[in-house]
């Protein structure tokens, strides 16, 4: 592949868990399996660990261990006000960024099939 997806997805990723854990508290196994769920295939432990660590170190989530039935205890997620702030402003902009580059990418890409709301696409 020669586009490096790592930092679109980096960017992507932090919105998506944080929209995940908003929604409840939940532990980093469950927002793999999510993510995987809603089509990040390609998402590991070894990407995801580090962006909730990075982001329960500026305070955007916290975490806590709580017992689970199945073995050792698990850290589990929560985000805060100022998560709830950040995720915000990372909608917003994504939506916004989201909006010009499909305007573009989309209109100027005749190989790139359109998707509309109604789920039917459009060549």
């Amino acid at each position: 592949m020669l586009f490096d997806r790592s930092q679109l997805m980096r960017g992507t990723l932090e919105g998506c868990i944080l929209k995940i854990i908003s929604r409840e508290t939940t532990y980093g196994y469950e927002i793999i399996e999510y993510l995987r769920g809603s089509g990040f295939r390609d998402v590991s432990e070894g990407t995801i660990y580090p962006l909730l660590l990075r982001l329960e170190k500026q305070n955007i989530i916290s975490s806590e261990l709580r017992s689970s039935p199945l073995g050792p205890k698990r850290k589990y997620y929560t985000i805060t006000d100022y998560g709830r702030q950040y995720l915000n402003e990372f909608t917003d902009c994504w939506i916004n960024l989201n909006t010009a580059a499909a305007e573009i990418i989309v209109k100027e890409a005749p190989h790139v099939e359109q998707r509309v709301e109604d789920g039917s696409v459009k060549t």
